[in-house]
């Protein structure tokens, strides 16, 4: 459990939901459809959003174009361009919906007017919004789809928790599941504000833009972004199977980048791009060849990828230049300390005092009892973790007990430290790390 991610679903890896809660069935084989909904699933709800001007109604229809999928691909084969499929399927199912709506309104008015005048009548009640007739028109380009949902989701009118939750879910692609396991949420709670939130929208009639002041949505969409990166990391699904989702994380940097793009003047979403790509451009050395993971103090760094490395300073010293000091570019700065020849742990402490500063909490505090032992010993980093409070449901404490426990001469405490961060994680790459430890120490 060498390296935490910066800052658990139990189902089949990348099947999407469908309407009724299914999931995909295994013959399913071809991945198109799971990539379909992994990796297009946010800008494709975007898209239809955009079309039928309704989030809900987008939301469904794709759901349904999921399970049309899900019944004749396995029989016909998947198309050639499987997102323009679901693309197409969802937009026709959601102009039938609106056609649908349009007559039903039609009829009551009709009715209504009966009762009124006593003569049934014919003529057609035109829509008001004009949406089902555009919905007909060629598509046009709406520019990054992914990012207006992110903006979306990330409206003011909504609160800080459910921003992080509906984005997470909406635009990350991220199951209930997975963000009540990051969140460290009840399910329940979870799935209560993404359906709240979907009818605050609806009735708000918040639209799908990018607004023309961008800074006060920057803060939370940095978070958001950051939890979805994290997630990709290190994949909290049992289900994965691997340490990292590389999908997802490279789709969280892809979003960071858009929104460090729209935000020039704001130091942040670039700090945590940054802090991305240092942590990415260690990924061939993070397990070895059967899996296993790989501690960073013992990672080959000639594995590690110098070009992303090179593009992480860059960007961090853009960053850095408009001289806001903020949380991400502060860790952007650790991970960066790393990527040297020599690592300068008591240079980390500082940073980790400076980040301290300006997000008081127990994760920065764990870190920086670990950067402790670096520089003054075991023991002094050993006080300094017992001090904190509010993790003992965090295995990467435990962890990184377990292993100043072996420093400090302690193989007995150790092993137990060892067996309590096996059971908090849910990574299997993680599992297995701490449950060789154990084993390491009793022998």
């Amino acid at each position: 459990m060498g390296e935490a991610a910066p800052g658990r679903d139990r189902r089949r890896r990348g099947a999407p939901d469908l309407p009724d809660g299914r999931l995909l069935n295994a013959r399913t084989d071809d991945a198109a459809l799971t990539r379909v909904a992994r990796e297009e699933g946010g800008r494709l709800l975007a898209l239809l959003a955009d079309r039928l001007g309704d989030l809900d109604l987008a939301h469904d229809c794709l759901q349904e174009a999921y399970a049309k999928a899900a019944a004749t691909w396995p029989r016909r084969g998947a198309p050639d361009e499987p997102a323009g499929w679901v693309y197409v399927v969802a937009r026709n199912a959601g102009i039938d919906r609106l056609r649908r709506d349009a007559a039903a309104g039609r009829r009551v008015a009709a009715q209504a007017r009966v009762l009124e005048t006593g003569v049934a009548r014919d003529e057609a009640v035109e829509d008001p919004d004009g949406r089902a007739a555009a919905l007909v028109a060629e598509d046009a380009e709406v520019g990054d789809e992914r990012l207006r949902l992110l903006l979306l989701c990330c409206h003011p009118s909504l609160s800080r928790e459910t921003q992080v939750v509906l984005t997470l879910r909406l635009a990350g692609g991220l199951t209930t599941q997975e963000i009540a396991s990051a969140l460290l949420l009840p399910d329940a709670t979870v799935q209560q504000r993404i359906v709240r939130a979907k009818r605050k929208i609806r009735a708000a009639r918040i639209p799908l833009t990018i607004p023309a002041d961008l800074a006060e949505r920057a803060a939370v969409l940095t978070d958001v972004l950051a939890l979805i990166f994290n997630e990709g990391y290190v994949a909290h699904s049992a289900a994965a199977g691997t340490l990292t989702r590389v999908e997802l994380a490279d789709q969280a940097i892809r979003l960071t980048a858009a929104a460090a793009d729209a935000l020039p003047a704001e130091p942040e979403p670039a700090g945590l791009l940054a802090l991305q790509l240092f942590h990415r451009s260690r990924e061939a050395a993070r397990t070895d060849e059967e899996g296993a993971l790989v501690r960073l103090a013992d990672q080959d760094r000639t594995r590690w990828d110098r070009a992303m490395i090179a593009r992480g300073y860059a960007v961090l010293g853009r960053a850095l230049a408009m001289r806001r000091l903020g949380p991400w570019q502060v860790q952007a700065l650790v991970a960066a300390e790393h990527t040297r020849a020599t690592t300068d742990w008591a240079r980390i402490v500082r940073y980790y005092d400076l980040l301290i500063g300006m997000t008081p909490g127990p994760v920065p505090r764990l870190s920086r009892a670990v950067a402790v032992a670096e520089v003054e010993g075991a023991a002094v980093g050993l006080a300094a973790i017992d001090a904190i409070e509010g993790l003992d449901g965090y295995h990467l404490l435990h962890a990184a007990r377990a292993d100043l426990l072996e420093r400090a001469g302690e193989p007995a405490a150790a092993r137990l430290a060892w067996e309590r961060a096996a059971a908090l994680a849910t990574n299997p790459a993680e599992i297995a790390y701490a449950e060789r430890r154990r084993r390491a120490c009793g022998a």
